[in-house]
């Protein structure tokens, strides 16, 4: 059974789609972050947590571009230096969409709570999954019930991509609702802000996608080995 084409086929039309995705992503934020609103993401950050009642969560600053993200551990948000300082719809937007996770974090928002559950086993699956894999396809004959085990960490990870899904929608929901009730963005802008979170979205929605037509792949190796 000839799988190895199938997982080219796989790996080159991902890849074109995360690239698409990625520069769609870039060019809107480049675009919404001309359009001016009257507070910076650090102002925008700090506003959305007081208005839910949220008071024990930190916004920080962190160096990088699109490297904003929320640590439940911490209770920070952590927002990238243009996000945290800049004034315009793509800072608001990511800023929202970042204190969205807090919001779900206080309110014990279920699939958070499941993601966060299973970091510690995914960082686990993902350290030994790639090497647990290799000698599984090599040793395939001999041995198939290691690419199994490779199998099982890989679904670990693809499940993970799949839980994300929601919580990431879920925040930007949260954010887009908040913008517009808090008067950061109006009828000009908030399409922006929509737009904005719904691109940075659709990067999680190919990673989930792409893994898991590498876990069929995988599955395909392992049902096809005695053929």
């Amino acid at each position: 059974m000839y799988v190895y084409p199938v997982y080219w086929i796989i790996f080159g039309a991902t890849a074109i789609l995360s690239w698409i995705v990625s520069a769609n992503l870039q060019s809107k934020f480049k675009k919404y972050s001309q359009t001016p609103v009257a507070y910076s993401g650090k102002e925008v950050a700090e506003k959305m947590l007081r208005d839910n009642g949220i008071y024990d969560v930190t916004v920080t600053s962190t160096r990088g571009h699109l490297t904003d993200h929320y640590n439940p551990l911490t209770k920070t948000v952590n927002l990238s230096e243009p996000v945290y300082h800049e004034r315009n719809v793509a800072a608001a937007a990511v800023a929202a969409h970042e204190c969205g996770h807090a919001v779900q974090h206080a309110k014990a928002y279920a699939p958070l709570k499941m993601r966060s559950a299973l970091v510690p086993v995914v960082n686990f699956s993902s350290s030994i999954m790639s090497w647990v894999l290799l000698a599984g396809m090599l040793l395939i004959n001999t041995f198939p019930q290691l690419l199994l085990a490779g199998i099982i960490l890989f679904s670990l990870t693809t499940l993970f991509s799949f839980i994300t899904l929601p919580v990431e929608i879920n925040a930007s929901s949260r954010a887009v609702a908040w913008l517009s009730n808090a008067g950061i963005t109006d009828v000009r802008t908030h399409s922006q802000a929509v737009g904005a979170l719904r691109s940075a979205a659709y990067t999680y929605v190919v990673a989930a996608l792409g893994s898991l037509a590498t876990l069929l792949y995988y599955v395909m190796i392992f049902l096809g080995r005695r053929r």
